[in-house]
């Protein structure tokens, strides 16, 4: 090994026992107590029965109905992200720059503060009731009834999850090459043909790092379920918070699920590079 070589490796080291420390070492005490017995205290014997019961019907249909909100999160956020994104990167520099600082705001209140605001919006009497009756959407006597469901949820993760699509999509749109916009329109393209043509294929890799992100993130929220969806509509994020904080406490299986979680996040991240991969050696 040369100087040279040594010189990064000595370079790399504190990042290396950072997530030794912080990500290694505490992902293999999960890994070790999923395949434990539960108990309290847990007890140190081998069984592979925890992932057995990942097949079981009430945590597989979980497992779907998280995965369909985490798609359905990540669909709107994109149909909403994708035509903003372009938007501002069309404005003039500094009404740009203001644009981008306005959908940073949700990032400076607590998550938790912007959840509750949404259950007071939703609630049975709450804004939302109140416009319906004013509107005439319906009679005095009736509520809408919005929170505790699976609309409730996906409407309170598109609103905190939309500035991570936007973000990679911006990025990508402000790096284009927007001369070869003018080209395709000089040789007689549509505005529709030009974007689907040019604009979008360009903007992808921004696309795939936001449809990553939003999904990957949905995946393992419990706050929103929990408030806006309620019991009926938990998401694996609430199954391994309740098995470790709630009673009965079973952190074998909850170990379990959160590592089979993770082995479906990896293989998403997986795809996504190789994908990546494959597409800058095309190009």
């Amino acid at each position: 090994m040369t100087i040279s070589q040594r010189s990064r490796m000595l370079f790399f080291l504190p990042a290396f026992c950072w997530l030794g420390i912080f990500f290694f070492v505490p992902l293999g005490i999960v890994l070790f107590i999923s395949f434990m017995k539960p108990g309290s205290p847990v007890e140190f014997t081998f069984t592979l029965g925890h992932y057995a019961r990942l097949g079981e019907p009430l945590l597989f249909r979980i497992f779907l109905r998280t995965l369909l909100i985490a798609a359905l999160t990540t669909l709107l956020c994109l149909a909403a992200g994708y035509p903003l994104a372009f938007f501002i990167v069309r404005r003039p520099p500094l009404l740009r720059r203001f644009l981008y600082f306005l959908v940073v705001i949700p990032f400076m209140t607590n998550s938790l503060i912007l959840t509750y605001s949404w259950m007071i919006l939703l609630r049975v009497n709450g804004l939302v009731d109140q416009v319906a009756r004013w509107i005439g959407w319906m009679g005095a006597e009736e509520s809408l009834f919005l929170l505790n469901t699976p609309g409730a949820v996906i409407l309170g993760m598109l609103y905190w999850y939309l500035p991570f699509m936007i973000y990679p999509i911006y990025t990508s749109l402000e790096k284009l090459d927007w001369t070869l916009v003018d080209a395709a329109s000089d040789l007689g393209a549509s505005g529709l043909d030009t974007f689907r043509r040019v604009i979008f294929p360009l903007s992808l890799p921004g696309v795939a790092a936001g449809c990553l992100l939003v999904f990957i993130s949905s995946l393992g929220n419990f706050v929103i379920p929990k408030l806006l969806g309620g019991a009926k509509q938990s998401l694996i994020g609430n199954i391994i918070q309740e098995r470790f904080l709630s009673q009965p406490q079973n952190w074998p299986l909850g170990s379990a699920v959160a590592i089979a979680m993770m082995l479906l996040v990896t293989t998403g991240i997986w795809l996504y590079f190789r994908w990546a991969g494959e597409g800058a050696a095309r190009v």
